[in-house]
């Protein structure tokens, strides 16, 4: 692989067929569209296969200067890989979702996907601060139209909220970007972690990138936008943000903020710690008594996204190793419960829960699929939630005991609001009559389904695989926060074993014992 431009291959795969699909008829754009995003999957695959686990921390890189400092500048690590690889795993399942969902202006809408994943994995490739910029800021574009355009009834509030938010936090971002370039002289990422910003400058380069990510997150109490986004957005536009965009934010946390500005990240750490606690209970709560299923799952995403940011600001290999996880596991399991959403809101045009009710009965195969994203939303053993939640608490704890407290309650509201909505759409009795009248399962709906639930499951039992790209990465992170770390309350350290006993004391004890019996 060694010269081959794999990575500026996998951003002009999708964008030529972008451009074919607005000019295509609708079955042609669907069949374009499809065959690229494969493609792009496949590149993916071939990109993981390649990526030496150990070797050095920036592959595939590429570099072409274009003007001035501006540099076409690409290259991953661990972390980027995996964030990529599920941008590629994504995508051509948000296009078989909307296959026949979406009937008008069918080209334009699949040449704004294909856009949206051009700059999705731009994000995670770019190693020019411009050029990440540029990347970070077109993702408004492709997402503010699929909801305006192919939205529910209030799909224009939904889509100026989205736009509105996500731009007036970035402004402050680009900002605090001009700043570094004339304090360091460079545009270059790789050169900017490891360059040291004086502490007071950091404070205020800090709290710009924080107004802009925090939104991306999104954090309490700028997450307003998003249950409007997601009940408005198609089904496939849900996944999608739910599934990728909603992880920009903690890539810029992980990316940017926490290696360039330690000292201020763990100055001002309680204030994420604080935003996280609040964020788990509140948003789990509200999630409690919605009524429409899609605004549950959205409010779901804020309380998991949460335990992300408290994670990654723990400032240890657990708690940045679990909330990498979390954000994959996320990225999976929320997309897959916006589409179940989507399957049964295709027959039966409503996402109000009342509506449903025992659909065991005469969908068991949507019930156990069903279940199991719940199951993984949950944190079961087994699946791929348990794994990312595990960690973040070890992790979380060993930073703050209150906050890994105030976290776990969040898991437990979890449970009650997943399993809650579960027991009133699946089970219960069968009694209306447009209820009893939907099919099962399609075969379209099967191959969309059984990627997601494989990938759920391999991440919970064998979640190493996922970890190892990532866990030199993260390590460095570590390192470079290391003089910055507040001291933990919790205190852990390793146990001394007892001393073992003579052979003959054990033996006394053993019939002692057995004579006291």
């Amino acid at each position: 692989m060694s010269g081959f431009p794999i990575l500026s291959l996998m951003l002009a795969v999708p964008l030529i067929a972008a451009i074919l699909c607005i000019y295509a008829g609708d079955r042609n754009a669907r069949v374009i569209a499809l065959v690229a995003t494969l493609v792009d999957f496949a590149l993916g695959v071939v990109l993981w296969a390649n990526f030496d686990i150990g070797g050095a921390q920036w592959q595939f890189t590429e570099r072409a200067d274009l003007f001035g400092r501006f540099q076409w500048a690409l290259g991953i690590d661990g972390m980027a890989l995996m964030l990529i690889m599920l941008s590629v795993f994504l995508m051509p399942l948000c296009i078989l979702a909307s296959w026949d969902a979406i009937k008008s202006r069918v080209g334009l809408y699949m040449a704004m996907f294909l856009i949206m994943e051009v700059v999705m994995i731009g994000v995670f490739m770019a190693q020019d601060l411009l050029l990440f910029y540029i990347f970070f800021e077109a993702g408004l574009i492709p997402m503010y139209f699929i909801i305006g355009i192919w939205g529910g009834a209030n799909r224009k509030y939904a889509a100026f909220k989205f736009f509105l938010y996500t731009l007036l936090g970035s402004v402050l971002m680009l900002i605090a970007m001009i700043v570094m370039i004339m304090e360091a002289g460079t545009t270059d990422i790789p050169t900017l972690l490891n360059y040291n910003f004086p502490p007071a400058m950091q404070t205020w380069l800090w709290l710009a990138f924080f107004a802009s990510l925090a939104v991306k997150m999104p954090m309490w109490p700028v997450h307003t936008w998003l249950p409007d986004a997601h009940v408005q957005a198609p089904t496939a536009g849900s996944m999608i943000l739910a599934g990728v965009l909603l992880k920009l934010g903690a890539y810029g946390f992980l990316r940017f903020m926490m290696p360039m500005f330690p000292d201020a990240s763990g100055q001002l750490m309680w204030i994420v710690f604080a935003l996280s606690m609040i964020a788990v209970v509140y948003t789990s709560l509200v999630a409690l008594v919605q009524n429409d299923m899609k605004k549950l799952i959205a409010y779901s995403s804020v309380a998991h996204m949460a335990i992300v940011t408290a994670g990654l600001f723990a400032f240890n290999q657990q708690g940045i190793e679990g909330a990498l996880i979390i954000m994959l596991s996320h990225g999976v399991v929320s997309a897959a419960l916006f589409f179940c959403v989507g399957v049964i809101y295709d027959r039966l045009h409503t996402r109000e829960i009342d509506r449903y009710g025992g659909l065991a009965v005469n969908m068991p195969a949507y019930a156990l699929f069903f279940m199991l994203f719940t199951m993984a939303s949950i944190g079961l053993p087994g699946t791929s939630g348990f794994v990312g939640e595990f960690l973040s608490l070890a992790g979380i704890y060993e930073a703050s005991s209150w906050v890994a407290f105030v976290c776990t309650t969040g898991i437990i509201l979890g449970a009650a609001y997943m399993l809650y909505l579960y027991r009133r759409v699946v089970f219960g009795e069968l009694t209306k009559d447009d209820v009893k009248a939907m099919p099962d399962l399609n075969a379209r709906e099967w191959t969309i389904m059984v990627p997601l639930a494989a990938v759920a499951l391999w991440m919970g039992v064998y979640p190493e695989s996922f970890l190892a790209p990532m866990r030199g990465d993260v390590t460095t992170v570590v390192a470079r926060l290391a003089p910055a770390k507040p001291a933990g309350d919790a205190h852990l350290a390793a146990g001394k074993p007892k001393p073992a006993r003579a052979h003959g004391e054990a033996a006394h004890g053993s019939a002692h014992a057995g004579g006291a019996q």
